[in-house]
């Protein structure tokens, strides 16, 4: 797997079509979940893109994309947290929180992370650090729930 991270306007156009197109096949198509699935907050000028590529054929397998303090809560945040569904069950997922969570780390010391999860992944993300900061709410028809990680 080899990491990228970028700014918005770093991304060339098929890089963007690439992530854009595995966030919509899982959150709109697999999920069945119709919702805007771009929003202002990926052109955000500090907002940070990592795509994981398949080493061999280069295909964009992995993505996430980091916020920084203020956008979508007063804490950075990790959102659109995705794999293509045939590099599930690969630990891709650990190593991308794992890299999300260092880079915040390092580009806003000092700052803990807020993230909306959707509640089936509530045990991923304490494996992570996280802890649950809210009940349970619908988000685009989907459960979800805040979690917080304490900066270190």
């Amino acid at each position: 797997m080899e990491w990228q991270l970028k700014k918005f306007k770093q991304l060339d156009v098929d890089e963007l079509y690439e992530l854009l197109k595995l966030r919509v096949d899982v959150f709109v198509v697999e999920q069945n979940c119709p919702y805007p699935e771009t929003d202002e907050k990926d052109r955000h000028p500090d907002a940070l893109h990592l795509s994981g590529r398949n080493s061999d054929n280069g295909k964009c397998t992995a993505y996430l994309r980091i916020l920084p303090p203020g956008v979508s809560f007063k804490e950075a945040s990790v959102g659109r947290v995705v794999v293509a569904k045939e590099n599930r069950k690969e630990g891709i997922s650990n190593i991308m929180v794992k890299k999300a969570i260092k880079i915040i780390e390092n580009t806003w010391p000092e700052n803990n992370i807020k993230i909306g999860a959707q509640v089936y992944l509530k045990q991923f993300y304490e494996s992570h650090g996280f802890k649950s900061a809210s009940n349970e709410y619908l988000e685009d028809g989907i459960p979800h729930i805040d979690m917080l990680r304490k900066c270190s």
